[in-house]
């Protein structure tokens, strides 16, 4: 009889600590698989507006790029072929992804071109030249053709180019030409890789997709999927222009979290109507959960033989504390906030309840790190700063806040003039350690409740709460300040180092306008403060 009660006790005891300890690791698991999922997908969904913007906001400084260049009275009257030579030379040597640039006459015959590339041949018949000459033309992605043998290709991979052109009018409005651009598309791979850097700190996997609007081709991903066409349901969700994230089963038959964005072009640019997708295989996203599961259910197996050998030797002593632990055990299964009883003057007891409540706290402990892995997400992991993904979790909160008080919000938008030349001199330990005290002083110009974010490399926003009537005065002021602020030098590895700061800003006054157009709005007026002068500020 005493045996078959040790036997019973050492059971009991490791299935209630092994189911305790599964049930507690299903809960976590499950919660921790919806905030992954959440947070992944968000920043998929971020990252995919992001790539989105920056290939729309490359191609509409490219197409403004070539209207300057047409405007000039060398390019309207080409008199000396060779003097416009060297000027679409000085533009490719500037950016380099204009593989070629060329000025014909109306005939479409090439009177000078970079580097003397097709001088004298006939472009009449490429839609550069046929829509050129009606208006200003953006063409997708395509195969090189007349190109294809006479530029340098040391990758040996088929050249595409975008094509960029419009027609050259004199002042007296008479038609003179085309002036005609291909832009490598390798330039996307830079954007690619800029976009994906800071994902795969992340997130292992990561991919980006580029998809053509006609066809649904796939113009930028990897090298398997380029050139074939892509039948998914977040392509048809991008096209209607949303920017969220959904699990899908890819054409290889495996899921994917998958992010997704429309490009709509940049200001007067509209874009091509390119599709972006950010995928990320579901195994390799919820792998930090299943380590988790594991391990909790790990601690569960050893502690279930640890206490089952307790029993064995002391189930005659324990028989009314197991009850009571027991009891207590099943309130915890059931979601109560309990704590296991504590018992003295029998080791074996005292050991076993102690045993249990370090079981407890260490898997509270566990809810608590995904706490704090939830809030790293939510933040810059270089400066501290919020980013993107707490970007709207803080305006909701400020909107309802601002309207309590009777105010505005005011966003200003800024990055470090000069902020380039310190990485490329100095190193990025520097630049890095630049930008965690820029966060420090940027932090001690506005108030605790307003919010600090950093965007990307050397980019900024700030949200303030102005006042109603005065929002202009009152973000001058902090601008000004912000400014006088990070014009003080800074010592960094015992040197002075020097930059400048230009802001946009943009208050936000009506409600119907949505967040993203007003950081846009300032995002401009940034713009507008480096072309007029660089550290000041521009209001949009």
């Amino acid at each position: 009889m005493n045996l078959k009660l040790r036997t019973y006790v050492a059971v009991l005891f490791a299935v209630g600590i092994f189911g305790i300890t599964a049930i507690l690791s299903m809960m976590i698991g499950t919660q921790a698989s919806q905030k992954v999922e959440d947070q992944i997908g968000n920043t998929l969904s971020a990252t995919a507006y992001n790539m989105a913007d920056k290939l729309d906001h490359f191609m509409w400084s490219r197409a403004g790029e070539i209207n300057v260049i047409s405007q000039l009275k060398d390019i309207q009257n080409p008199a000396d072929p060779h003097q416009v030579q060297v000027l679409l030379n000085k533009l490719q040597e500037s950016i380099p992804a204009f593989s070629w640039v060329g000025v014909t006459d109306v005939n479409g015959k090439v009177l000078a071109a970079t580097n003397g590339i097709l001088k004298g041949g006939d472009i009449s018949r490429r839609p550069v030249y046929q829509e050129g000459i009606k208006g200003s033309f953006v063409g997708d992605v395509h195969d090189a053709v007349l190109l294809a043998k006479l530029l340098p290709n040391p990758s040996g991979e088929p050249l595409q180019f975008v094509d960029i052109s419009r027609p050259i009018v004199t002042a007296d409005g008479k038609l003179n030409g085309v002036i005609a651009a291909h832009l490598s598309w390798e330039w996307s791979r830079e954007v690619e890789k800029e976009i994906l850097k800071p994902l795969k700190e992340k997130v292992d996997g990561a991919e980006i997709f580029v998809v053509s609007q006609k066809d649904q081709i796939v113009l930028l991903g990897p090298s398997a999927n380029i050139g074939k066409p892509l039948n998914l349901e977040s392509l048809k969700l991008a096209k209607k222009g949303q920017n969220n994230w959904r699990i899908e089963t890819w054409p290889n038959g495996k899921k994917y979290l998958t992010g997704y964005a429309f490009g709509d072009g940049y200001q007067n640019y509209p874009g091509l109507g390119w599709s972006i997708l950010v995928r990320v295989p579901e195994k390799t996203a919820f792998a930090p959960v299943h380590e988790l599961q594991k391990s909790i259910l790990l601690i569960g197996v050893v502690l279930s033989i640890i206490f089952a050998l307790l029993g064995w030797f002391a189930s005659a002593l324990i028989t009314k504390p197991l009850q009571q632990i027991s009891y207590s055990a099943n309130r915890l299964r059931a979601g109560e906030k309990v704590e296991i009883p504590y018992y003295k003057g029998i080791k074996d007891i005292e050991i076993l309840s102690l045993s249990l409540r370090d079981l407890v706290e260490s898997l509270v402990r566990t809810v608590s790190d995904l706490g704090k892995m939830e809030n790293l997400a939510h933040h810059d992991t270089l400066t501290g700063l919020m980013n993107r993904i707490a970007l709207d979790q803080f305006l909701e909160g400020a909107m309802e806040t601002a309207k309590q008080m009777g105010n505005r919000l005011t966003f200003l938008y800024l990055d470090l003039d000069g902020f380039k030349q310190v990485n490329d001199t100095l190193g990025h330990q520097v630049g890095d350690r630049l930008l965690q005290e820029t966060a420090k002083r940027l932090k001690s110009c506005v108030r605790s409740n307003e919010g600090v974010f950093r965007l990307g490399g050397d980019e900024f926003l700030v949200i303030l709460y102005t006042t109603s009537g005065d929002s202009v005065q009152d973000a001058t002021m902090v601008a000004e300040k912000i400014i006088n602020s990070l014009n003080q030098p800074f010592d960094l590895h015992d040197q002075k180092i020097k930059v400048g700061c230009s802001i946009g800003a943009a208050v936000w006054e009506d409600e119907q306008v949505p967040s993203a157009e007003m950081i846009r709005s300032a995002d401009e007026a940034l713009y507008v403060s480096k072309r007029t002068g660089k550290n000041k500020v521009t209001f949009s």
